[in-house]
């Protein structure tokens, strides 16, 4: 049986454009600065009491704080609700992101179905993860959502359109210049621009016939040279424990009220952001890892040993070893001749994984951009790891042939691109 286009219009929740245009609006994404508290901190004097997604979200590097933080954030969201928060009914929007560096990304918003998104490795939904999803770190995400009556969006979708079919047409002169406009702002602390524009119902069904043709018997043999395939339409490029957690959610409202009653609730759709995973602008980078209350020269023996021990077949990987004191940071590059994964983020992890396990003194971040690396790993009993990361053409085979990536693989682009939370939908 054809299976249905699991991306339509939503009840988008906007507050009025003035309010946005003063650039406190829309914070960066929770995941970020998980490490690095100072950022949050200039982001909460930069709003002070503004109306503001800050107050309506829980940046991830205050997790331990959730008992004491999420009651004010579900009632900063009844009052957003209340007070600045205008339903735009039956909606997408297309995005426009001046990135840090200036080039522009383009991006659309709406809704998918929940029914057709599984995180599971080999999964063969519609909607897949690309990354391996780390269980543990659901529960206490679906605790943020499980009362919450909003969600923000900060998960990015991506699609493998070569000839941009899907989103090329939304972001011609003529197209932008008879739209709707949703939003013009500035996004703070060096976040670059973001201009949205609503589509017409036109341009959605456009869009709906186009992701059609992608997920086609025809568009899968064109892109995978095999017609037989299940076919893939979204890979989850950032925010996948976001939606992993969403997806939870939306489970127990199914198993509370019933699958016939939970196929209409709200909490069976997320809103996401799909972007062209060829977009020029988007770039894929690396996540180093960073290793905080380790003993450096028995990590970096037991590293050594592993990397000589493999016997694969993959070709020749270096990692990049950091550590020192502040302002001036050492290196050593280890050497896996004959590696088994064909990833160096995969070997390492591997690794990282195993020596946890016998050494629960430690903790592992994953870190955005090689100087945030350095500077943490020069951290007193802090040591850093820096590698190649993976070219973008290879995701979408990996994951139909091979499965979810290794956890937090890459990222893309650089920190302060990262999605900012603007759009709102009720979701319960």
């Amino acid at each position: 049986m054809k299976k249905a286009i699991p991306f339509s219009p939503a009840d988008i929740l906007l507050p009025p454009a003035d309010i946005i245009a003063r650039g406190t609006w829309a914070c960066i994404a929770c995941d970020q600065f998980t490490s690095e508290p100072d950022y949050w901190a200039d982001a909460a004097a930069i709003v002070a009491d503004a109306p503001s997604t800050l107050h309506l979200m829980l940046p991830e590097v205050y997790l331990s704080e959730s008992e004491h933080r999420l009651p004010k954030i579900h009632a900063a969201m009844k009052e957003a609700l209340e007070t600045v928060l205008q339903v735009h009914p039956n909606s997408m929007i297309a995005l426009s992101r001046v990135q840090s560096d200036g080039r522009v990304r383009h991006g659309l918003v709406g809704m998918i179905d929940l029914e057709e998104y599984d995180y599971r490795k080999g999964a063969t939904s519609l909607i897949r993860a690309t990354e391996g999803t780390v269980l543990s770190r659901i529960p206490p995400r679906v605790a943020i959502r499980r009362d919450a009556p909003l969600e923000l969006p900060h998960v990015m979708l991506l699609i493998d359109d070569p000839e941009d079919t899907v989103l090329g047409p939304l972001f011609t002169e003529q197209a932008q210049r008879l739209a709707k406009p949703a939003y013009d702002c500035p996004l703070m602390l060096s976040g670059g621009h973001a201009t949205g524009v609503f589509l017409t119902n036109e341009q959605m069904d456009a869009v709906h016939d186009a992701m059609e043709a992608l997920m086609s018997p025809e568009g899968m043999a064109t892109r995978y040279g095999d017609a037989t395939l299940a076919p893939l339409l979204f890979a989850a490029g950032d925010g996948n424990h976001s939606l992993a957690s969403a997806k939870a959610a939306y489970e127990e409202v199914k198993s509370a009220l019933g699958a016939q009653a939970a196929a209409s609730h709200p909490a069976r759709y997320a809103l996401c952001e799909v972007v062209n995973l060829h977009d020029r602008a988007l770039n894929f980078e690396p996540i180093y890892r960073v290793v905080f209350g380790a003993d450096r020269e028995d990590i970096l023996s037991a590293l050594r040993t592993y990397l000589a021990e493999l016997n694969g077949t993959a070709q020749a990987q270096v990692i990049r070893c950091v550590f020192g004191v502040p302002g001036h940071p050492l290196t050593i590059d280890l050497h896996a001749q004959h590696p088994t994964q064909q990833l160096t983020v995969g070997t390492l992890q591997t690794f990282l994984d195993e020596y946890a396990a016998t050494h629960p003194e430690i903790e592992i971040d994953y870190i955005h951009g090689e100087d945030s690396l350095t500077t943490l790993a020069c951290r007193d009993g802090a040591i850093g790891f820096l590698f190649d990361g993976m070219q973008k053409d290879q995701l979408f085979r990996t994951v139909i042939y091979d499965g979810a990536l290794p956890r937090k693989t890459f990222s893309m682009g650089h920190a302060r691109d990262k999605r900012y939370y603007m759009e709102c939908r009720k979701i319960r």
